[in-house]
């Protein structure tokens, strides 16, 4: 017989009737700790841990940080996956760890600046895995920092192509190809700088991921009515390589954490999973939105 133990918080009870005895319902969330054999146990449906099986998921910026962990995490949960990024060797690491696992992956380098990357990595996954479901445009870079009278123009359209160009061209190949499917989601990378809080020093950075939450605003209201889902994850600081340059220095880093929240900054992995969620059928009735994963920086003040 099993033991269990339960532990009720904000509980509501309901007196019931029961064969002329009154009883109680508990109509509340349960914590309950049973025992260690259910425990060690657990028996996961099918539909929780191969949410995106048979889909086709092209992922930029995946070389490193939230979009390698993003990649690896799909290829877990069942979709095939195109990486691309400019670094081709960290590419072909990547590749050759989802197909270790028992994945399928297939990797094509370049800069989402290139208008032909965009329409080569969405006929690779045609070729390949015969469509497109999913596209996550995560590549981005900090760009050009400084007060802005020390932003060159040539800085500043370096920032504006990566992360707001790129995201345009890569949203105009694939989205053809994702209308093609049912249930397909588009995901872009944008940030809470510029969007809850500004941050001395990146200004071409703010304004470049702004203008990808409007661009994701409005492709949502354009393509809601075909079916398709297209929103952007917002995170907070990450400890990706990126988040590191900016965190380089000790008291830089303390400083950062301590205006989240949370006090820490998040690690890839856990942005992955709220792509995850945006990617699956989880997220069946979420357009339009730009999700916030950002540890609390947004809300807190110290």
């Amino acid at each position: 017989m099993v033991n269990k133990q339960f532990f009720v918080s904000h509980r509501y009870i309901l007196p019931i009737q029961n064969e002329g005895r009154n009883t109680e319902r508990f109509l509340a969330p349960r914590l309950f700790s049973c025992s260690s054999h259910i425990r060690n146990h657990t028996v996961y449906k099918k539909e929780e841990t191969m949410q995106l099986e048979g889909k086709t998921a092209l992922i930029t910026g995946a070389s490193s940080g939230i979009g390698r962990a993003t990649a690896k995490l799909f290829a877990r949960r069942g979709a095939n996956v195109i990486v691309s990024a400019r670094r081709t060797a960290e590419l072909s690491i990547l590749v050759s760890e989802i197909r270790n696992e028992g994945g399928q992956a297939e990797a094509l380098a370049g800069s989402v600046s290139d208008e032909g990357l965009a329409g080569d990595l969405v006929s690779l996954a045609k070729d390949k895995f015969g469509g497109l479901d999913i596209a996550f445009n995560n590549a981005g870079t900090l760009g050009a920092m400084g007060s802005l009278p020390e932003v060159t123009p040539d800085g500043w359209r370096e920032t504006i192509e990566t992360n707001l160009t790129g995201a345009y061209l890569g949203a105009r190949a694939q989205i053809p190809a994702l209308l093609e499917r049912t249930g397909s989601s588009l995901i872009f990378t944008s940030t809470f700088v510029g969007y809850t809080a500004g941050f001395p020093g990146m200004s071409a950075y703010a304004a470049a991921k702004a203008g990808v939450i409007g661009l994701m605003k409005n492709l949502a209201s354009e393509y809601a009515p075909e079916g398709l889902r297209v929103n952007a994850l917002l995170p907070g600081a990450t400890n990706t390589p990126m988040g590191q340059s900016v965190a380089a220095e000790p008291d830089v880093k303390a400083y950062i954490e301590g205006i989240h929240g949370l006090k820490r900054q998040a690690q890839p992995e856990e942005v992955a999973q709220a792509a995850l969620f945006l990617a699956s059928n989880q997220s069946s009735f979420v357009t339009g939105h730009a999700l916030l994963v950002d540890g609390g920086v947004s809300i807190y003040k110290a």
